[in-house]
């Protein structure tokens, strides 16, 4: 069964994708039209209660693009358990790292996607 948002929270994705950051804009444009081995990603998903930053259902995995107000933050830890409880598997990186290093953050996002059967 396909789940449908609260009209709030994809109002709030819509407006997260007219605005994202150079690092998610950055990541968007490897992750999009199946660019990456040809897996699907959506970008600013809203999905339980939360807004993903990129999702690629069929392997389960989230990747999460962070500025640092996120370093050891409660909320994430708990968002993470409850997507990791629905088998979910979840990367998360810096703005930082995505701008500096896009090869190397692709690098990993595609060991993950490769093990996804594991």
């Amino acid at each position: 069964m396909r789940h449908t948002p609260p009209p709030i929270n994809r109002s709030r994705a819509r407006n997260m994708r007219a605005d994202s950051t150079l690092a998610e804009n950055l990541l968007w444009q490897v992750l999009r039209n199946r660019q990456l081995e040809g897996f699907k990603f959506k970008r600013q998903v809203p999905l339980n209660g939360y807004i993903l930053d990129f999702v690629c259902f069929e392997a389960k995995l989230i990747i999460e693009v962070d500025g640092f107000q996120h370093a050891e933050s409660v909320g994430d830890r708990v968002r993470d358990a409850l997507f990791r409880n629905e088998g979910f598997r979840i990367l998360r990186f810096w703005n930082e790292d995505v701008v500096k290093n896009l090869d190397g953050v692709c690098l990993t996002i595609l060991s993950e996607l490769r093990n996804c059967g594991e």
